[in-house]
């Protein structure tokens, strides 16, 4: 029975599991050249307020992942036989549930940076809280991939 809810954990994390990356054969002879990267666009300009926010957490699918091996684990200790193989697979359920309310639970410290751009629209740009400080009067870039923004100095 132990087997079986070791069995489950595994079905479980391989669902989880990204799927192989197909392989390319590339030439002898020849490099291969960096991914292509979407063009950026700087704007100039000048920050009108900063105030801190804070951002959800990101979701990377480790925190389910992580409870579900552990709860996995400490379910399959308790008893014996049959016991030990459901408490493994209700474990697993419960830890992966667990993982996944922490991670959402996680929210980050950001900033939300008003910035009047020098071509006259004002724009605000909500970013992780990082090393650098902004305030009122700052002359700011912001770098643009036309799907998400950040301010520099």
């Amino acid at each position: 029975m132990k087997s079986l809810a070791h069995a489950l954990t595994f079905l479980l994390l391989a669902g989880c599991a990204n799927p192989p990356p197909e392989i390319e054969v590339e030439p002898v002879g020849r490099g291969r050249a960096p991914a292509a990267q979407p063009e950026k666009t700087e704007y100039a300009g000048v920050v009108e307020a900063v105030r801190e926010v804070e951002m959800e957490g990101e979701r990377t699918g480790a925190a389910p992942m992580a409870g579900a091996v552990i709860g996995g684990a400490a379910g399959s200790s308790v008893g014996r036989g049959r016991g030990a193989a459901a408490g493994g697979a209700v474990g697993t359920v419960v830890g992966a549930v667990v993982g996944e309310s922490v991670a959402q639970g996680a929210p980050r410290p950001a900033l939300e940076i008003t910035v009047r751009l020098d071509e006259g629209r004002v724009i605000a740009v909500t970013q992780p809280a990082g090393k650098e400080s902004f305030k009122s009067g700052d002359r700011v870039r912001v770098v643009s991939d036309g799907h998400t923004a950040r301010v520099i100095k």
